[in-house]
């Protein structure tokens, strides 16, 4: 690790959680990005100290860029974005269009993404197969993971507030969801 490290970030995406580490030579004029530990961007003797990089996160190819604006003298200020929005806005946005639950299955601790805009279903990193049916009081999706039989069931909360409830069931068995 160089000392010209400024910023680390960690972005929760549906396939995962990322790091995206920063480095900026403000006398070199360099600039590196690595996500989770994997180097995806150099650039040596940039004359231009500010600007942006965009790249692309996971395996979902989420769109990424990071903002280098000059503060004062040779202070500067870096701030990421993701999918066009501030880290914070995306994240509180996120909350709104994913569940996510956390849970060890055979001594293995897995993160259960649903999106609830396609339907898609993410479990460490993997796009899960999935079986969807209408039951009489809403809809239950099937995955599997490992030997483990899951279900998200969702039905409706009977509140126009509080909409849709969804619940992931592994072998039968509720898991409370988290909040990332």
């Amino acid at each position: 690790m160089s000392g010209d490290l400024v910023a680390v970030w960690e972005v929760a995406l549906s396939d995962g959680v990322h790091r995206i580490e920063f480095e900026h030579g403000t006398t070199t004029g360099k600039r590196v990005i690595n996500i989770d530990g994997k180097e995806v961007i150099r650039r040596d003797w940039m004359f231009k100290l500010v600007g942006k990089e965009t790249f692309y996160v996971g395996g979902t190819n989420t769109k990424a860029t990071i903002n280098i604006d000059a503060v004062s003298g040779f202070a500067y200020e870096y701030t990421l974005e993701i999918n066009g929005k501030s880290l914070k806005k995306y994240m509180e946005n996120r909350s709104k269009v994913t569940n996510t639950w956390l849970l060890n299955l055979d001594g293995i601790d897995c993160r259960v993404v649903l999106e609830k805009d396609t339907m898609d279903i993410w479990c460490n990193g993997q796009k899960m197969e999935t079986a969807g049916e209408f039951v009489e009081d809403g809809t239950e999706t099937h995955f599997t993971v490992g030997d483990h039989d899951c279900c998200i069931k969702a039905v409706s909360s009977g509140k126009r507030r509080d909409g849709i409830i969804r619940t992931l069931l592994v072998d039968g068995m509720e898991v409370a969801e988290s909040a990332e």
